[in-house]
């Protein structure tokens, strides 16, 4: 019998093959530059360490029920669907405004997932809203979104002169993306129907772990380390119990997809230290060409090494720029790490995304969230 041939290009584009270009894309930025790309990786570790500590924490938490159990609290507001997404969206804004993108994507994936369960059918509005009114939902605040304190550092606001400044572009984008998952989902959102209660989970180390990231991440200006520790704990524990296993961490968290990302961030960071053409472009732009281009390389190389090469000098028009870089990424998965947080809690919590759909859904709402935010941007008389 004739042996199947192997696909190289499978085994190229696969976890090991990603993660293997990752550390090879690493040696040689170092071996370029050490001291630049030494630079580049202070600059963007934090995040993929806390993407790592969240999704461990939701794992544990989801195998608790936690999740189930705050998903089936979100639908007794009302048994009318529509008035239950709106209180979602307004928590997914609000978590992510106050704790950051990240931290509401992993743990508020899971929660919305259940709470579209206790309806039954399509559960689009809830799956692919947290993801993009997170995205939209960054706006607010310095910390709700890293890329904000990249482009801001120059300037070094305060977070209510941030505020001051962001508030009506964030009030608009955070609206219209809202009103637009509505209007895209709104056959899936029915009436709940009455269902057996689901009981409140045991105070274990899920819940723990939980409420102590959400402590650090609101407390400590960087809750990287802290939150990992957390979450290597949680984990460990319920790999001692073999409550969960080796391969569920691995399939939860992604090493391979998690180091190729990180790799192509520090060697973009690093381009952006040496080369100062991106910013050179924008020197002259507009509000809304600045966003335009940053929400397309957003896109094209993601969205914190785009706000590092952007940002290698003080950008003319700072707020437009995060504008961009905030809400381009709506479009697809190569523009934030979120994407990635996003598909694997949703995974995590039984629920099948489709990259493709929400693509589609971020092609209708991204220029509407931007053209608002840009407005409001320039009626505050400020870019």
């Amino acid at each position: 019998m004739r042996r199947a041939q192997r696909n190289p290009w499978r085994r190229a584009t696969g976890p090991a093959g990603v993660a293997t270009l990752g550390v090879v894309t690493l040696i040689v930025t170092f071996a370029l530059d050490r001291s630049v790309a030494r630079a580049a990786v202070d600059q963007v570790w934090s995040p993929f360490v806390l993407v790592t500590g969240l999704l461990l924490i939701g794992l544990v938490a989801n195998d608790d029920g936690v999740f189930e159990w705050l998903g089936e609290l979100l639908t007794r507001i009302s048994p009318r669907g529509s008035v239950v997404f709106a209180g979602a969206a307004t928590v997914i804004v609000a978590v992510t405004a106050t704790l950051n993108l990240d931290t509401a994507v992993a743990f508020l994936t899971p929660v919305l997932i259940h709470a579209s369960r206790r309806r039954g059918g399509d559960d689009a509005p809830w799956l692919y809203g947290v993801l993009l009114l997170a995205n939209a939902g960054s706006l607010w605040l310095p910390g709700s979104n890293l890329t904000n304190l990249i482009v801001l550092g120059h300037l070094h606001l305060t977070g209510a002169a941030f505020a001051a400044r962001m508030w009506l572009p964030a009030l608009g984008a955070s609206l219209v993306t809202a009103i637009a998952v509505a209007v895209l989902g709104r056959r899936a959102l029915g009436t709940f129907q009455v269902r057996e209660p689901v009981a409140a989970p045991s105070i274990g180390v899920g819940t723990v772990a939980v409420v102590a990231a959400v402590l650090a991440v609101f407390s400590l200006a960087d809750a990287a380390l802290p939150v990992v520790a957390i979450g290597l704990v949680a984990a460990g524990w319920h790999l001692g119990r073999r409550r969960v296993t080796l391969r569920d961490v691995s399939s939860v968290v992604g090493p391979g997809a998690l180091i190729g990302l990180f790799a192509t961030a520090v060697a973009l960071g690093a381009i952006g230290r040496v080369w100062s053409g991106p910013s050179q472009v924008l020197a002259h732009a507009n509000t809304v060409v600045t966003a335009a281009v940053a929400g397309v390389v957003a896109v094209l190389v993601n969205n914190l090494p785009a706000a590092s090469i952007f940002a290698a000098r003080v950008p003319s028009h700072p707020f437009a720029l995060l504008v961009g870089l905030n809400l381009g990424p709506n479009l697809a998965v190569t523009g934030s790490l979120a994407w990635l947080l996003w598909w694997r809690s949703a995974r995590g919590a039984g629920a099948a995304p489709s990259l493709a759909r929400a693509s589609r859904w971020g092609a209708v709402i991204t220029p509407l969230s931007m053209a608002a935010s840009i407005a409001l941007l320039a009626l505050s008389g400020r870019s």
